[in-house]
């Protein structure tokens, strides 16, 4: 196929070829907002896989292609549709034209993103890429496709998620990774033993590349009427509402999360070596983000104290598989109370540490940020404002205080009895958010410095 400048469908519809299309996506990619290297150049961008799903107008055709993202081969999963006449709400999908056929962003087209609901439905199987279908899911919208088309979810960075009807909803993995994604792993797990505080995957789309699965998309429960957490504490913060009885059922659920993946995967206490390596790790990233972000500098005093603080810690450290992304973004309130969501953790962030054990208070740290982020993200331009200021200040400190609260009277270990560790891994991840924010949100950089000169 690689070799051919075109090639039509049963409809004759001649669809552009491997070498312009390539190009094209050169282009296009690093203007996607799921895209880690946003505004970058790309050169030597070249495709490792390519299977046609549907011939004709429109067509759709699922590419991986590879690309260097800083210094490293990065692989993204690209599904490109064929229209002659591209309708003018797909407008803004196009990724260029060639030969008089508009190509485009086929996960954006309902009829084409059909195609990937029935594949997993009818267990298809096209070339290498395998639609599986979860044995132990319900009747419903694993077997029976809803009748209404695909929609997709606006709020996303990472990944794309298309909603079929109000029964299902697929994420479409953009950035793709060899070995068993979490993402899948942890929910599909959960969903098992029967936790309340996932939503159940249905099936799910893989491939095998260089000897190894590759996830690409996983299709799950929707949540319909859900809200985000991220959504909710801002609406409440804006309307000086408080949020301390929802923080407290999210640390609760936080907790209860945490026992199930200790089920499921088991846990066990940090050995001394471990505590070592933690402590080195956190360093090795602050030496890195000191190279990306010399503003950092009048910080890595206090931020490395309090790594070397992790040593003087005198009692048990467990250990266990966490969600590793954890924010008011990643949980929805629904019917059954706060359901996690997305486990693949960063993606950034090599297979093998995304899905080793890990300290549990590390999510806690991640959700600790999150309402320091709604607050500070609420005074944004009225940080002169001393009311305003206090006034957010102490929303953040209730909701982290009913947050904590509510973890440990679920069985969590109690944040206050590991303020040591949990200071450690909150400023770890600061300074994530630094060099997040200095590469992808740049007008949000002042929330993590803002409270790294406040910490």
């Amino acid at each position: 196929m690689a070799g051919k400048s075109t090639v039509t469908g049963k409809n004759g519809v001649a669809r552009p070829g491997t070498a312009g299309l390539t190009d094209m996506l050169a282009r296009w990619l690093p203007h996607q907002r799921w895209f880690p290297g946003r505004g970058a150049s790309l050169s030597g961008l070249r495709i490792v896989s390519d299977v046609t799903l549907r011939t004709g107008d429109p067509a759709l055709r699922h590419l991986i292609v590879e690309t260097m993202l800083h210094g490293e081969p990065a692989r993204f999963q690209v599904l490109v549709g064929y229209r002659r006449d591209l309708p003018g709400e797909l407008a803004e999908t196009i990724i260029g034209r060639q030969d008089g056929v508009a190509c485009y962003d086929a996960l954006h087209d309902p009829e084409l993103a059909d195609v990937l609901l029935r594949g997993i439905t009818e267990q298809r199987l096209a070339e290498h890429l395998r639609f599986v279908r979860e044995p132990s899911a319900p009747a419903g919208p694993a077997h029976e496709p809803p009748a209404s088309g695909a929609r997709v979810l606006r709020a996303e960075q990472s990944n794309t998620s298309l909603v079929f009807g109000e029964q299902a909803i697929l994420k479409v993995l953009r950035r793709v990774f060899p070995g068993a994604n979490p993402d899948l792993e942890v929910a599909d797990g959960l969903a098992r033993l029967g936790s309340a505080r996932v939503a159940a995957p249905y099936g799910w789309i893989e491939t095998d590349l260089d000897g190894e699965p590759v996830l690409l998309a996983v299709l799950s429960e929707f949540l319909a009427g859900a809200s985000d957490g991220w959504t909710l504490a801002l609406a409440a913060l804006i309307q000086g509402l408080p949020f301390t009885a929802q923080a407290r059922l999210l640390g609760q659920a936080t907790a209860e999360l945490h026992l199930d993946m200790a089920r499921a995967f088991g846990s066990r206490d940090m050995t001394a070596a471990e505590r070592s390596d933690l402590t080195a790790a956190m360093h090795g990233k602050l030496t890195d983000a000191l190279a990306v972000m010399p503003a950092l500098r009048e910080h890595e005093a206090a931020i490395r104290s309090a790594y070397d603080a992790i040593a003087r810690v005198d009692q048990p450290v467990p250990v266990q598989r966490i969600h590793g992304d954890y924010h008011l973004g990643q949980v929805l309130y629904a019917r059954q109370g706060w359901v996690a969501l997305d486990f693949e953790g960063e993606p950034a962030v090599p297979l093998a540490v995304r899905r080793a054990l890990a300290p549990a208070l590390r999510d806690v740290a991640g959700m600790l940020r999150s309402f320091d982020y709604a607050g500070r993200h609420q005074l944004a331009g009225d940080s002169a404002d001393e009311r305003v200021a206090s006034v957010a200040a102490d929303w953040v400190r209730q909701c982290q205080q009913a947050f904590c609260a509510g973890y440990a009277a679920s069985g969590g270990a109690d944040p206050d009895s590991n303020a040591t560790l949990l200071r450690a891994l909150t400023l770890e991840k600061a300074v994530y958010e630094v060099i997040y924010e200095y590469r992808h949100r740049p007008s949000w950089l002042p929330i993590p410095l803002g409270y790294l000169a406040a910490a």
